[in-house]
C-alpha cells in the first residue's frame, strides 16, 4: 500500500512533538560549516537554493526558508505536498513543491545543497536505489555543493524498536503501530491503524497503512556515498550531534558533490 496517503491528514498531528525546530537550526549550522551559507551568493544564484529531499508536509522546509534559503521542496506523497502548499500560501514563503520520487530526481538547474532528513532515506530498500538516488544529487549540485542527509541505523530498527507495538490516543484521533523487523534483510516493516473523529457525535474512521524502511550502517551509507562520486566528509550522532557510535539510533551524514563526470559513470 502507498504510504503517506490518508495518514498524511493526521501526519502533524502525531509528530507535533518532533523538534524541527531544533532540526532547523542543526542543519543552518551544518550548511554555513560546510560552505552553503545564506546572504549574496559567492558563485550565482545557485548556491543558495536548497532542495528539501522528501519534505513531506513541508514544517523544515519552511523554517529553512525562514531562515533565507531560496527552498525547492520534493516528495513523492501528493497528499503530504498538499498540506505543504497549505502552509506555503499561509506564510506566503516562495517555495517551490515538486510531485516527485527521489529515485527520479530531475531539478531545472543546480543547487547549492541538498538536505533529507526524518528518515526519508530509509524507504529505500535496495542498496542500488541509494545509490542511484545519491547520483542524481551529486548530478544537480552547484561545484562543492553539500548533501546533508540523516538516516535509522540497523542498531535502531533491530535493538531500540525491533518487534514492538506502540498506541498513542488524542481526543481527535489514535493510532496503533505494529513494529516487525527481519534482521536479515534489514527490513523494518510498521503496520500503521489510525481512528480519526470525523463527525460530531464521536465516530471515527478507520484506515490503515503499511510502511516498509531498511536500515542501513554507517559502513554501508559511506560507501553508497563515495560509489555515487560523492565525497563523504562528515557523519554526526543525530541525540548528541557527536562523533557517530555503533549504537547511534540516526545518523546525519555530510557529503559533497565531486567530479560529475565521475558520478556519471555506471
Amino acid at each position: 500500500m502507498e504510504a503517506y496517503t490518508d495518514f498524511a491528514g493526521v501526519y502533524d498531528t502525531f509528530m507535533d512533538d518532533t523538534p524541527y525546530e531544533e532540526w532547523a537550526e542543526y542543519i543552518i549550522g551544518l550548511l554555513e560549516q560546510y560552505g552553503a551559507g545564506r546572504g549574496p551568493a559567492v558563485h550565482g544564484e545557485e548556491r543558495n537554493i536548497v532542495v528539501d529531499l522528501g519534505c513531506g508536509t513541508g514544517t523544515l522546509t519552511e523554517l529553512l526558508a525562514d531562515a533565507g534559503y531560496d527552498m525547492i521542496g520534493i516528495d513523492n506523497s501528493q497528499d503530504m505536498l498538499r498540506l505543504a502548499m497549505e502552509k506555503k500560501e499561509k506564510s506566503g514563503r516562495e517555495i517551490l513543491y515538486l510531485l516527485q520520487d527521489m529515485r527520479e530526481l530531475e531539478l531545472y538547474g543546480v543547487a547549492g545543497a541538498v538536505v533529507s532528513v526524518c528518515d526519508s532515506l530509509n524507504y529505500l530498500l535496495e542498496e542500488e536505489e541509494i545509490e542511484k538516488t545519491f547520483r542524481l544529487v551529486n548530478n544537480y549540485l552547484y561545484p562543492g555543493g553539500v548533501f546533508i542527509f540523516d538516516f535509522n541505523t540497523v542498531y535502531k530498527y533491530e535493538t531500540v524498536i525491533g518487534d514492538a507495538t506502540i498506541a498513542e490516543n488524542r481526543e481527535e484521533c489514535s493510532f496503533i503501530w505494529e513494529n516487525y523487523y527481519d534482521a536479515g534483510g534489514q527490513i523494518n516493516e510498521y503496520d500503521l491503524t489510525v481512528f480519526v473523529k470525523e463527525t460530531e457525535d464521536g465516530l471515527f474512521r478507520r484506515f490503515t497503512e503499511t510502511h516498509l524502511q531498511r536500515g542501513y550502517t554507517l559502513e554501508q551509507m559511506r560507501g553508497l556515498v563515495e560509489r555515487a562520486g560523492m565525497e563523504f566528509v562528515a557523519a554526526m550522532d543525530a541525540d548528541t550531534h557527536g562523533e557517530a557510535q555503533e549504537e547511534s539510533e540516526r545518523v546525519y551524514v555530510v557529503a559533497r558533490e565531486r567530479g560529475k563526470a565521475l558520478a556519471g559513470k555506471e
